[in-house]
């Protein structure tokens, strides 16, 4: 049994009815970020309902020794600004989590407004299991930190550019390309090719005027509103708020996320038929690349720099 913490309560010595108003009065004393240690000869997950009913989404709960002959689960009660967090605010403080996010089929971006508690709800999930998950994430080792959250509104909307646009820009076209030309060769005996084909050129027509969007009126707006948040001087009125654009751009990033959503769930997340050539490989490739950049591309708009820009504008009583 691996060694116990000072705040621990081994449940086995109480009595059965002294149990839960032990557990809770315990809880209730403690102050944010610390931990409550319970020790049990069985699993006390119906505690973690009980407490999720009563207390709300403001704990963690983690396993540290799963029987068979006992359980050891550390409750900790989160900092206030952590309690309730969402999938996107979670991935904005450390993108390392995204990738459990991205196992569970959980999504940050376009779905990023949901507690992790309401995703998993959703998908039928075990919200302990991921949360310990998350825990684990964020005590890896990142060999590449990427610090997108503390860059200025300015030079992220110039990356998102220069990076995600571009990238957009340069492999959507060629996945035009292979997605007709696999179509033509393969569909009559994977029928579903035609729906991949219909699909991929919605996503282009969507890209397309989104990013137009945003290069010649939102992004440049953001640039100008960031300056004045910088002590900069307001050479004339802003011709517009966010609030709408910004509305409008989410609306696509969920049309598009959609899209690809249904592309991986027609390919039976793009699983090779014995029959494929390569230019079906190859398409598959590309697809399931494309939407891996296409998540962080819209993680970054939907969680740092919308967010941020509504909060300047607020700030600057726009």
């Amino acid at each position: 049994m691996a060694t116990l913490e000072q705040n621990t309560l081994d449940v086995t010595l109480l009595e059965p009815r002294q149990k839960h108003p032990t557990i809770f009065a315990r809880f209730d004393d403690l102050a944010e970020g610390e931990s409550l240690t319970i020790l049990n000869d069985h699993d006390p997950k119906p505690l973690y309902y009980q407490l999720l009913g009563e207390r709300g989404d403001i704990f963690t709960w983690e396993y540290l020794e799963q029987g068979p002959q006992w359980w050891q689960v550390r409750i900790t009660l989160r900092k206030s600004d952590e309690a309730g967090e969402t999938l996107g605010e979670i991935a904005a403080k450390d993108l390392r989590k995204a990738q459990v996010f991205k196992k569970y089929g959980l999504d940050f971006c376009c779905g990023g407004k949901k507690t992790v508690q309401e995703a998993c709800a959703e998908k039928g999930l075990d919200v302990t299991r991921v949360e310990q998950e998350l825990a684990l994430a964020g005590k890896e080792r990142d060999t590449r930190p990427i610090p997108y959250n503390d860059w200025s509104l300015g030079f992220l909307a110039d990356y998102i550019v220069n990076t995600h646009h571009s990238y957009v820009r340069k492999n959507l076209p060629d996945i035009r390309t292979y997605a007709l030309k696999v179509m033509r060769v393969h569909g009559s005996r994977h029928p579903e090719l035609a729906s991949v084909y219909e699909l991929v050129e919605q996503v282009y027509a969507e890209l397309n005027a989104h990013m137009g969007v945003e290069e010649k009126a939102l992004f440049p707006y953001i640039k100008a509103l960031a300056l004045i948040g910088q002590g900069g001087r307001m050479e004339e009125k802003l011709p517009f708020t966010a609030g709408t654009p910004i509305r409008r751009m989410e609306l696509d990033h969920e049309t598009v996320g959609n899209a690809l959503a249904s592309i991986r769930t027609l390919t039976n997340d793009y699983a090779l038929p014995e029959d494929a050539c390569a230019s079906y490989s190859l398409l598959y490739r590309m697809l399931d690349e494309f939407e891996e950049d296409l998540h962080l591309h819209v993680h970054l708009e939907n969680n740092i720099l919308f967010p941020k820009t509504l909060e300047l504008e607020e700030q600057l009583g726009l």
